[in-house]
């Protein structure tokens, strides 16, 4: 795609970028063609609006033809820019590791509600975080707790470059380490608190899902085998020896899946709490401890 104009502005590049993206079926056209426009000059997204009426040169042009290209490619924008807002906190995104969805915040909240709950936010609390992928959830975390120490896990060595560089960044290295392993194998225990955003998508359901996702985030993440529970069950397995007595597993759940991991919980003998609704109603965080 080459953006063309007797006079190419800020605006009217906005504009022409904008309704390719809606063209090409991509719902947050308008915000996307901000984002991209503003990275591919080096300036701030109000700079936009505020300036609509500045010329772009040839060299402009070119750099935003090269973003709207990979953006027309069905590429999220996170990957096109390397990073990722989670949880207030920006996070280097790779090849090699999820887009964090604000859906996945429904697991922090969880967490800190237990955590408030029971008094224990200035606590000396140990953390797993099971397929840790760029570290989001076990860095959200620790950032809300300034005692607490972590562990992430991971089956790519690659993930796991991504969670540390993203520690380093915002200076939680010193807490927390990561570990290459699946799920939690050789891992002691105990933790006050496991959370996991497991793969969950059945292999069959792969191919239907969005090009954002089936094109670009790292088979491996999504892939949880042919009724998209072996992660959960993995985790089951392992919770008994992992949990502290008292604490609190938590896992994200697919859109529809909370029955089925709900009693494959109960079935590993495990106690398990009412689940918790992501903003759009559905099922999103489970909450599991070790029947007493």
């Amino acid at each position: 795609m080459t953006l063309t104009a007797a006079t190419p502005t800020l605006a009217s590049v906005r504009q022409a970028l904008a309704e390719s993206f809606r063209k090409a079926g991509i719902d947050s056209a308008d915000v996307d063609a901000r984002l991209l426009i503003a990275h591919a000059l080096g300036i701030d997204r109000s700079a936009i609006v505020a300036n609509g009426t500045r010329a772009l040169n040839a060299r402009e042009m070119q750099a935003i033809d090269a973003l709207a290209a990979r953006r027309l490619k069905h590429e999220p924008v996170a990957r096109i820019l390397g990073g990722k807002e989670f949880w207030s906190l920006m996070l280097d995104i790779t090849p090699y590791v999820l887009v964090p969805r604000p859906d996945t915040e429904t697991v922090v909240e969880a967490a800190l509600d237990f955590v408030v709950r029971d008094g224990l936010r200035m606590e000396r609390l140990r953390i797993l975080d099971i397929g840790t992928g760029s570290g989001a959830l076990l860095l959200a975390l620790l950032s809300e707790l300034p005692n607490a120490l972590g562990t992430g896990t991971d089956i790519s060595t690659a993930a796991l470059a991504v969670a540390r560089a993203n520690a380093e960044r915002h200076g939680l290295a010193s807490r927390c380490t990561f570990v290459a392993c699946d799920i939690a194998a050789g891992l002691q225990g105990p933790f006050d608190l496991i959370v996991s955003n497991p793969p969950y998508v059945a292999h069959g359901d792969i191919a239907t899902l969005a090009p954002e996702v089936r094109d670009y985030d790292p088979a491996v993440a999504l892939d949880g085998g042919s009724d998209g529970l072996d992660g959960y069950r993995a985790i089951a397995a392992d919770a008994g020896r992992l949990l502290a007595p008292g604490g609190r597993l938590i896992v994200e759940l697919g859109a529809g899946q909370e029955g089925a991991v709900r009693a494959l919980f109960t079935k590993a003998g495990l106690t398990v709490g009412k689940a918790r609704d992501d903003l759009s109603g559905i099922a999103r965080a489970l909450s599991v401890t070790i029947a007493p």
